[in-house]
């Protein structure tokens, strides 16, 4: 699956802040706008998970911005709100497996098209944070800093890191010693350092770097 290419100038404009981007509307006469965005690209063990949602146009929502800027309560306090009164919202996820098979970025795109698959709703329209679209059967553009200045974006971003970050926490119950539901999978000095005295779990990533690594030693250890 290859994603939908975007204009340089969206590729440029995502250094800028985004009190420097202009204000995004959809087309007119778009009446099921859907947001999506991801939570989990970036970290060396669990799923990476999206969440795909449709709000109401007077959806009466406050507080709503870019999920990484507030607080865990502020973000679970905004997800009660946000699954309430929205018109309809879906969370979609690709797995280790996958991801190492396809690609974070490629997973990542699988997992948003699964999102917007699984609305009881299906949209007229879809914004998806970031510069890069999945490609599927639906109208939509990819808006830079898009969880930061698209409201329906901003819930799907809270929604799929209250999901995710639960289910860390819910892990490192399972997988304890290597700091799951402080650090969420990203490698954090705790999580290195289990890494190398512990090993890798099955919700490791075996294709990212300091995983594979630490797999090459154990290997190569087997035959010294």
């Amino acid at each position: 699956m290859k994603p939908t290419k975007i204009k340089a100038s969206n590729l440029k404009a995502s250094s800028l802040k985004p009190s420097k981007l202009k204000a995004w509307k959809p087309p007119a006469n778009i009446q099921f706008l859907a947001g999506v965005d991801e939570v989990g690209r970036g970290p060396l063990a669990g799923d990476v998970v999206t969440a795909a949602v449709i709000l109401p146009v007077n959806h009466g929502i406050e507080g709503l911005a870019d999920s990484k800027v507030l607080s865990s309560r502020q973000r679970e306090n905004l997800y009660a709100d946000i699954t309430s009164r929205a018109l309809c919202w879906s969370v979609a996820r690709c797995s280790v497996a996958e991801i190492d098979r396809f690609n974070i970025l490629q997973a990542t795109l699988m997992a948003m098209r699964r999102a917007v698959m699984g609305l009881s709703q299906q949209p007229d329209y879809v914004a998806v944070d970031g510069n890069r679209l999945p490609q599927w059967e639906y109208r939509g553009e990819a808006v830079v800093k898009g969880d930061g200045r698209v409201d329906c974006i901003s819930a799907a971003s809270i929604i799929a890191k209250v999901v995710r970050d639960a289910e860390m926490k819910a892990l490192d119950v399972t997988y304890p010693g290597y700091g799951f539901a402080a650090n969420k999978g990203y490698g954090t000095p705790q999580h290195l350092e289990a890494l190398a005295r512990i090993g890798a779990t099955p919700i490791h990533r075996r294709t990212f770097a300091p995983v594979r690594e630490q797999l090459e030693l154990v290997q190569s250890g087997l035959f010294d």
